[in-house]
């Protein structure tokens, strides 16, 4: 038997991942700091799914969230098929606004914590032929976001990092993929400040679109979910980076 790993589990695309998997009959091990709401998805998902469903409640912004996540899921003996690595936040306001201890927890969550996890858990993953591992990362991966200086940088090292281990692990089972979503109808945009903001004003996809397109192409390399996202992104190639760093601060206005 084994499991796949979801960390953000407890709302939005997490919350939809779980869904999703939990109908393909795969089981799961839910993360995430709220317990009680994982509890009530687990407790769905094994009723409507006939699944195994764990909760383990952790907060990976915590330098030590990581580790104590890893030694849980070891010392479990759960053999691992997947590990979705979703759990993030962003915040809006300019860099010397923002206060730096939540800049730099928003770098240990985005960024050091999704590094840990995936190092201390590919073992597992290598053990399972088919496996797989899904880091969200945004279409603000692709350029330079004023007003959103550390959060877009950190998913642009996600994007490279998933992309770099996409190649590395090619022949070892274990296929790895970067999802690039844009404005998603998630708690994300409440959290982060951005409800009024021109991009999502401008539409969003749901949650659930973004992670169908995930999991249908989980073996790809990067991940674009919806037309307007990839066009989007296709332009910005075109254009100076200069073009492409301001339109995003407007965006954000």
């Amino acid at each position: 038997m084994s499991y796949v790993v979801i960390t953000g589990a407890s709302a939005g695309i997490g919350e939809r991942f779980a869904q999703a998997l939990a109908a393909e009959k795969q089981n799961l091990i839910l993360v995430a700091r709220r317990e009680e709401r994982l509890n009530k998805l687990a407790a769905e998902l094994k009723q409507k799914h006939g699944i195994e469903a764990v909760v383990l409640k952790a907060d990976l912004a915590d330098e030590a969230g990581a580790d104590a996540l890893a030694r849980q899921i070891q010392d479990g003996g759960w053999a691992l098929s997947g590990l979705i690595n979703n759990a993030g936040f962003g915040d809006r306001g300019a860099f010397a606004d923002l206060a730096l201890e939540r800049q730099l927890a928003m770098i240990r969550l985005n960024v050091t914590s999704l590094v840990s996890l995936t190092w201390q858990l590919l073992p597992s993953l290598r053990k399972h032929p088919g496996s797989f591992v899904i880091n969200v990362a945004s279409t603000a991966a692709f350029q330079a976001g004023p007003n959103m200086a550390i959060y877009y940088a950190t998913k642009a090292f996600v994007l490279s990092f998933s992309e770099a281990l996409h190649e590395e692990l090619r022949d070892s089972g274990v296929a790895v993929s970067a999802l690039c979503p844009g404005a998603t109808d998630s708690e994300f945009a409440q959290e982060a400040n951005m409800t009024n903001t021109k991009l999502f004003k401008a539409g969003t996809m749901t949650a659930e679109a973004v992670v169908q397109q995930s999991l249908a192409q989980r073996r790809k390399a990067i991940v674009i979910p919806g037309l307007r996202n990839r066009l989007m992104i296709w332009s910005g190639k075109l254009s100076p980076r200069a073009v492409t760093r301001r339109l995003a601060g407007w965006l954000q206005a």
